[in-house]
């Protein structure tokens, strides 16, 4: 048994350790992860199940193309602006608005054809209850496994492949699900102490040792522990802000063009693939390094635009999920090797934030630019995105030049 207390490691980094998780939560912490999980499978329904079911709500209600997609552009921003806010909340309460928020936005999409009560109901409220889930989620799993980064990247997935059912059911069950999925959640979730390790890995061997911490292969840790303050100020925050930028606006442009043009089986194929193709990319990242393994997703998820546009459609749009989900399995990492783990999701939120205007630009890309013109300008950006990730540095660290005699 270790003696309670905080160490530091060879980088500066705090751990509390002496303390299990049976002790501070009376159960293993398999249940934060499950609960978790749990949780965010109805999430996502906003926007993979939503963008599934456009067309036929366009046709339903009465609404023109472009109204539809606004709706969707609206749920992303909203969604994508309060995972930071959440956070900082209490497992708890975030969880609970967050359902209550949900369900509601649900009740209104099924129930009412009002374009203005789905805005502001839908897009506006529900966008924030699902960031409220998504970033208390991830949040308590990334906390209660500090040396297993691939269960972040597990749960993050839910959010993806949960609602390939609702596609088929509709949005009504939804708000029941949600309602009960993230309620139990709110009352099983709760942040560990500040700086927890596991009693069962020694954090400064797990620091150092790369038999211990394979990852380090081809991960550098973080020269230092960046506040967000910090972060917004340093001019390598930039291109890995404009590049999940980019990412998004891809993303959202096959969700929202893929059910209308495509059929729902292509949409429900990218989602799956999207959820899916998390589970194993925190491998691949551990193994080739984070950047590296990001990078060579963006490429692939924009060339494959051009495969979805063809005749190949279903095989296009199973790599574009699993392309656009690893960006967003990976990132959390990312965020960390550069700007330090001990405001990792207080970072990630920030930089998850930048879904927000890619998200906006991908849905009115498909609202007004549908076709292969729309396609062509996101596998630019995809493309560009990779760019802008191969070209991030470390802050902090030196660039040593060889010296030619």
């Amino acid at each position: 048994m270790q003696k309670a207390g905080v160490i530091r490691d060879f980088y500066g980094r705090r751990y509390r350790i002496g303390e299990s998780d049976r002790a501070l939560l009376g159960r293993p912490r398999g249940w934060m992860l499950g609960a978790a999980w749990a949780a965010m499978l109805a999430a996502g329904v906003g926007q993979y199940g939503y963008g599934a079911l456009l067309p036929a709500l366009v046709a339903e209600r009465g609404w023109t193309w472009a109204q539809g997609c606004w709706v969707l552009a609206l749920w992303t921003v909203c969604q994508s602006a309060s995972v930071y806010p959440a956070a900082r909340l209490r497992p708890a309460v975030a969880l609970a608005v967050g359902a209550v928020l949900c369900a509601s936005g649900f009740v209104a999409l099924a129930g009412s054809g009002d374009f203005a009560v789905v805005l502001v109901s839908h897009a506006m409220l529900g966008g924030i209850g699902a960031g409220l889930v998504y970033g208390t989620c991830v949040n308590v799993v990334a906390r209660w496994y500090p040396e297993r980064s691939s269960r972040v990247a597990l749960t993050s997935g839910a959010f993806a492949y949960g609602a390939i059912p609702f596609m088929l059911l509709g949005s009504g069950p939804a708000a029941a699900v949600v309602l009960v999925l993230a309620g139990a959640a709110a009352l099983v979730l709760r942040n560990p102490p500040e700086d927890w390790w596991p009693q069962h890995v020694d954090p400064r061997r797990w620091a150092l040792d790369k038999t211990v911490n394979p990852s380090l292969r081809r991960n550098r840790p973080a020269i230092r522990q960046y506040s967000v303050a910090e972060v917004v100020r340093c001019p390598e925050s930039r291109p890995l802000y404009f590049a999940v930028a980019c990412a998004a606006a891809v993303l959202l442009f096959d969700i929202a063009y893929l059910s209308a043009f495509k059929g729902l089986l292509a949409a429900a194929l990218f989602a799956g693939a999207s959820g899916i193709g998390r589970a194993g990319v925190g491998w691949a990242g551990a193994r080739f390094g984070r950047r590296v393994v990001l990078c060579g997703a963006l490429v692939v998820a924009g060339l494959v635009q051009l495969l979805v546009i063809g005749p190949f459609t279903l095989v296009g749009a199973c790599l574009a999920g699993a392309a656009c989900g690893a960006c967003y399995a990976l990132l959390p990492g990312v965020v960390e090797g550069h700007f330090g783990e001990r405001l990792g999701l207080s970072n990630f939120g920030l930089f998850y934030g930048a879904k927000a205007v890619g998200g906006l630009l991908g849905v009115l890309l498909a609202a007004y630019v549908a076709g292969p013109t729309g396609f062509v300008v996101t596998a630019v950006l995809g493309v560009v995105a990779a760019v802008l990730v191969g070209a991030l540095r470390q802050p902090g660290r030196p660039v040593l030049a060889l010296w030619r005699g």
